[in-house]
């Protein structure tokens, strides 16, 4: 395993200053965003040549990308809408391939249309289900067409809220090109902190077979997102629980400020090399 980072964490780079404070700040992996590059996150379109102009300066600092995020509302109530998406998702699949990044990461949406991250009580309703298993359907053919593997995350606010939303969700697409993109905070809301480790234990009993990334975000105990190392996350035992199901890849920060990057990546590189002994 190996510290990383949301290239979104540092605003205002260019690729070549991005990577390079990527690398100084001690993270060796990104999961990139098309935003990045001075795209939309769903571009229309492709410019020429600039999946070579990242891969360029990628190589430049010794820096890789592990996934693309290619994040739409899949459970989004408006057919048109999810229609509009599709043609900024097949764009990032194109330079997930051109770039030879093996996963895509999705987001399984919410019935909320204004924030697919914001949970909606009709979330859990047959319909929201049924839509975003369409979706999903859509996109994992377009994906296969390409090669490619996309990554789904339980989110609480999501219609893949869980561990078990997760693990039918995969029984009922039943492909390989679909994996999971694990994150111990997700799990974690205030009234189940106490449980830490039986609902790891849990997610590792279902999805531990199709760990595709790990995300390293942390959670206090109110609910609050802070660093990787500030809260409630028993990292060095979720590591072991990630390295006991098989997982190699790397450890990837996120919802940080630029300025806790450095004190982030130690804090793990810290916890990976005393897993390893």
């Amino acid at each position: 395993m190996t510290p990383g980072v949301f290239a979104r964490t540092y605003t205002g780079l260019g690729l070549r200053d991005l990577f390079a404070r990527v690398k100084a700040d001690g993270f060796y992996a990104v999961q990139f965003n098309l935003s990045c590059a001075g795209l939309g996150s769903l571009p229309p379109d492709l410019p020429h040549g600039i999946t070579a102009q990242i891969v360029s300066h990628l190589q430049e600092e010794g820096v890789s990308i592990c996934a693309l995020s290619g994040t739409y509302n899949m459970a989004h109530p408006d057919d048109a809408q999810r229609k509009h998406d599709r043609v900024g998702f097949a764009n990032v699949l194109r330079a997930a391939d051109e770039m030879n990044v093996p996963l895509v990461t999705l987001c399984t949406g919410s019935r909320d249309i204004s924030n697919m991250w914001r949970a909606h009580p009709d979330n859990t309703t047959t319909l929201a289900w049924t839509t975003l298993c369409d979706e999903m359907a859509l996109a994992l053919r377009m994906a296969e067409d390409l090669g490619l593997v996309l990554g789904i995350e339980p989110e609480p606010g999501n219609v893949v809220a869980d561990s078990r939303c997760a693990r039918r969700i995969l029984d009922e697409m039943k492909t390989t090109r679909l994996g999971i993109v694990l994150d111990a905070a997700n799990l974690l809301p205030p009234e189940v902190q106490g449980r830490q480790s039986e609902i790891i234990d849990e997610a590792v009993d279902l999805l531990g077979g199709s760990l595709r990334l790990v995300h390293a975000k942390d959670t206090d105990a109110v609910g609050k997102v802070v660093p990787a190392g500030k809260g409630v996350v028993d990292f060095p035992a979720f590591i072991k629980k990630m390295r006991e199901a098989g997982y190699t890849g790397p450890l990837i920060a996120h919802n940080i400020e630029e300025s806790d990057a450095p004190g982030v990546a130690a804090y793990l590189s810290k916890i990976i090399r005393e897993d390893a002994q």
